[in-house]
């Protein structure tokens, strides 16, 4: 009798051990997950911030003055021989693509597509340009990428979307 009574404190401490022990175990992964998750937060603030800073400076910087017809944009235009209706496309093309990054189920194809006009913008610069601002798109092109890549998962939403629309 008395090994049982010897036994039952030992067994009361231990289960409020394993209480206490589980006790830290959940407050050490609330902790853990609290953490991941204000990284997370963190980390789409950030990037939501870049798409709104890319937006604006496709939809302000670049394709105002082509869809505006500026003397800068019309002269380069002009110098490449693409004339203004290459101008203007171009500048429909980063309008659309800067209003396409604003648009969650669309950032990662829009910045897909910027990412292949920067590629041709490079070349132009290349070709055209001597290389003068060749930089200035493979730049652009860092977060460009990265938003694709972080926008990958809504390219399944989207093709879902496309598939449900043409059936």
């Amino acid at each position: 009798m008395s090994d049982t009574a010897a036994s039952a404190p030992s067994t009361a401490a231990s289960a409020s051990t394993a209480r206490t022990g589980t006790a830290a175990a959940t407050a050490s992964t609330v902790s853990t997950v609290s953490a991941t998750s204000a990284r997370g937060r963190g980390a789409r603030i950030a990037l939501r911030s870049v798409r709104v800073l890319l937006a604006l400076f496709f939809a302000v910087a670049s394709a105002g003055p082509k869809l505006v017809a500026h003397s800068s944009a019309a002269d380069t235009f002009a110098e490449m021989g693409w004339g203004n209706a290459g101008m203007y496309a171009i500048g429909v093309l980063e309008l659309a693509g800067a209003v396409a990054l604003l648009i969650p189920a669309l950032q990662s194809v829009a910045a897909t597509a910027l990412s292949a006009l920067m590629v041709g913008a490079f070349v132009v610069q290349l070709t055209y340009f001597d290389g003068e601002h060749a930089a200035t798109p493979l730049v652009l092109m860092v977060p460009l990428l990265f938003i694709a890549w972080a926008g990958r998962g809504h390219n399944e939403e989207l093709l879902r979307l496309a598939r449900r629309g043409r059936a």
